[in-house]
């Protein structure tokens, strides 16, 4: 089982795509129906070709209507992002693509809906717009379907990408820690309280007694059923229904865990390591009024940053949250922050130590950390910290190793150097933690992305192949007597360019970008390959890989035949 949850801006079909796809009307208040507005949370299931069954969490894309939104995608795997055609992307869009980046979200398919209402020129512009909003997320690679709910159009290509999207995403690990986020508790006639949420961490099975978080209180599970099937059992990973006795109403609200006795660690503080949403107008201080979303439940809470003061907008600390509940928390939960008074999200992120009070014995690592670190060799002291709950000083940038793995670590890197001679270590070649030792040794000089002995004479330096190649600027010779290592050493520094075969001196890059940058500025339309040429005073088989390479950087661009400027153009024009 699978568990997608819809997102996206308010009226762009979310919900109306659910109903297509699985045949039920997720929208079930009354309310929702009249107004044709989902407010709350809707759920849905199908089978999909291949067998494999899928859950829909529908959630509201209105903005007043966030926190229920986020009471939904807590616990799904991936994401059904739907932007319409004729609208595009919109505030919502862009709010609910952050807020699954910060809970983890890493799969998804993007559905341009309402396609049928706009031209085919239209539905491209509107498929290119999502594209560039999605760039950089997880969903920039995630297949964009185009879809009319209304008469089918997309929907067995949506359904073939769902059964993809559920083929490449890991079932649900069984723990054997159960853990259920109550997201909707309601009276069945006949049968008493029910309650349904997303178990996660592990199984329950009929006849098991639970405890609410926060309240403790004591439920036995009388019967379950997932996808309107009773069942005797039910794994992690499933949307499920318990009926409960033993317990009253008032203490299963949304918001409300349960969890088996004495399993879990019940914590009022956490410690998290935050992002701070890119865009915002305001530092997160300890002054601001926040509002916690983890699982299905908010909660207010007082937060304090941990070493600075503040976290900046598109910066990642550590703060320390503290809760007016007990909450069964551990580490690696995923929640998102909001800000109370200017009713925006402000960031999210992890929990990274779900007992603070540890903390007293930092100072001196015990031999529990000690046996960690020599079993694991190198981890990262951020991942040392998240397993044991303390904090321990890294002995190279963010890592911890025992002392004989730097030890080894030094004395290869400073055998590769001394190998390498004068014309240096490519740091490129080199993995994070070799970089990092290379700036801690001594009698060591790094220049341009090499390494080499400090007392080895730097035989870059005005090389003669430079000079060779910038006296002809735009029809350059083939390089004598230099090794192909030299000139790509040479590359490296910035001295020597490789454009499609063919070795220019830096110089002749500027030069040529100046240039083309004057034609353009007295044919803004744009300019030919053959123009460029004949400003330049070469040939085709030197004009054509130059004027690729300045494509590549962003000084020009193709439109067609002609070359137009590119973002970087301004830079060398002036």
């Amino acid at each position: 089982m699978h568990i997608v949850g819809t997102a996206g801006h308010v009226d762009h079909g979310k919900s109306t795509l659910v109903r297509a796809l699985t045949g039920t009307d997720p929208d079930r208040l009354a309310e929702e129906k009249e107004r044709g507005l989902t407010i709350d949370l809707g759920f849905a299931f199908c089978t999909l070709p291949s067998g494999r069954q899928v859950s829909f969490v529908d959630v509201p894309g209105h903005i007043r209507f966030v926190k229920n939104m986020l009471a939904g995608v807590g616990a799904v795997d991936a994401s059904l992002f739907v932007v319409a055609a004729p609208e595009g992307w919109k505030p919502q869009s862009a709010e609910h693509l952050a807020i699954l980046e910060l809970l983890g979200i890493s799969q998804g398919v993007v559905v341009l809906s309402q396609i049928g209402l706009v031209d085919d020129e239209l539905a491209e512009l509107a498929r290119l717009d999502v594209l560039e909003h999605v760039d950089g997320t997880f969903l920039e690679h995630a297949p964009v379907v185009a879809t009319d709910a209304i008469d089918g159009t997309g929907l067995d290509e949506l359904r073939g990408a769902l059964d993809d999207l559920c083929a490449a995403t890991p079932t649900a690990a069984d723990r054997d820690r159960p853990r259920l986020w109550i997201d909707r508790s309601f009276a069945a006639t006949g049968a008493g309280r029910i309650v349904t949420g997303t178990l996660a961490g592990g199984s329950i099975s009929a006849g098991d007694e639970l405890r609410t978080a926060p309240g403790g209180r004591a439920a036995r599970v009388r019967a379950i059923q997932t996808q309107s099937t009773a069942v005797d059992r039910i794994g992690p990973g499933h949307r499920v229904a318990l009926n409960l006795t033993g317990v009253d109403a008032d203490d299963l609200g949304r918001g409300i865990a349960l969890v088996r006795p004495d399993q879990w660690h019940h914590t009022r503080s956490v410690d998290v390591e935050l992002t701070v949403l890119y865009g915002l107008r305001n530092d997160v201080t300890r002054r601001g009024a926040y509002a916690l979303y983890l699982g299905s439940g908010e909660w207010p809470v007082r937060l304090r940053v941990l070493g600075p003061e503040r976290i900046a907008p598109g910066q990642t600390g550590y703060a320390r949250l503290h809760l007016p509940v007990a909450l069964p928390l551990v580490v690696g939960d995923r929640f998102v922050l909001r800000d109370f008074g200017r009713g925006q999200t402000v960031g999210g992120g992890t929990v990274l130590d779900p007992d603070p009070q540890l903390r007293a014995a930092v100072a001196q690592p015990d031999a529990r950390i000690e046996r960690m670190i020599a079993e694991r060799g190198w981890i990262e002291a951020t991942q040392l910290e998240r397993l044991t709950g303390e904090r321990v000083e890294p002995v190279l940038g963010g890592w911890v190793a025992p002392p004989e793995l730097v030890e080894a670590l030094v004395d290869d890197l400073r055998q590769q150097i001394e190998r390498a001679g004068p014309l240096g270590l490519d740091l490129a070649g080199l993995d994070e933690r070799q970089r990092l030792a290379v700036g801690t040794l001594d009698g060591v000089a790094i220049e341009a992305g090499r390494a080499r002995p400090a007392d080895a004479a730097d035989v870059l330096a005005d090389h003669p192949v430079i000079a060779e190649l910038a006296a002809a600027p735009f029809s350059p010779p083939a390089p004598s007597g230099v090794s192909q290592r030299e000139l790509m050493a040479l590359a490296a520094r910035g001295d020597l360019v490789h454009a499609d075969g063919v070795w220019f001196a830096a110089s002749a890059i500027e030069a040529a970008a100046a240039r083309i940058a004057g034609l353009l500025s007295a044919q803004p339309d744009g300019v030919t390959v053959a123009e460029i040429r004949e400003e330049l005073g070469t040939t085709r088989k030197y004009a054509l890989p130059l004027v690729g390479y300045l494509d590549r950087t962003g000084v020009t661009r193709r439109r067609g035949d002609l070359r137009i400027g590119g973002p970087r153009l301004p830079e060398v024009s002036g």
